[in-house]
């Protein structure tokens, strides 16, 4: 692979592609959280971009050095998706009926890992993708990968803090749906 237009193109649509889910989540985080500090968008958005960067170079790395046993692993990335992101959807719907007026939910750190990682697991496959380019070029696309994903997931956290300071419980309720739908969809992708 060359350094062309046509590799800064793939790049950026692999991120926009890839930022699809990371997207609804943070569009579901600003929800449940309407009025998260700016500094705290910068980290959930970068928390994000940060998965998306790194799963693609794991992917990399293991087809060039062990990609039969990510062969073996591959199977699994569903589950664990489904697994996870139906952990946190359900426990923010159950929060959204449980919670009081007065409660205000967070989305603490742990929370936010766990969704880097599930929004980001099925960007591993995207190391077989790039795994024509030569180090440099990977690293590259997976930096267009996380800051594509970065700007996409700001938007998705502006878009839900409007609506999550209108709608309040509902708004939590609405975005762990997200959580569980962005699971079945990921399961079901990955299955079929």
């Amino acid at each position: 692979m060359q350094w062309n237009v046509l590799f800064f193109v793939n790049s950026v649509l692999l991120g926009v592609g890839l930022a699809m889910d990371a997207f609804s989540v943070s569009l579901a985080n600003g929800l449940n959280e309407p009025d998260m500090s700016k500094k705290k968008m910068f980290t959930v958005a970068g928390v994000f971009a940060f998965f998306q960067a790194v799963m693609p170079m794991i992917g990399w790395i293991c087809v060039h050095t062990m990609i039969q046993y990510f062969t073996a692993f591959e199977k699994f990335v569903p589950w664990i998706a489904l697994i996870l992101l139906f952990f946190i959807g359900g426990k923010m719907i159950f929060e959204g009926i449980k919670r009081n007026e007065m409660d205000k939910p967070k989305v603490g750190m742990a929370a936010l890992l766990v969704q880097g990682v599930a929004t980001s697991i099925d960007a591993l496959s995207v190391g077989f993708t790039i795994a024509g380019y030569g180090l440099t070029m990977a690293m590259v696309s997976a930096l267009i990968i996380a800051a594509v994903t970065f700007i996409i997931c700001m938007a998705g956290l502006v878009i839900g803090r409007k609506f999550g300071a209108k709608y309040s419980n509902r708004a939590t309720i609405f975005g762990g749906v997200i959580l569980v739908l962005i699971g079945l969809e990921i399961f079901i992708k990955g299955i079929f």
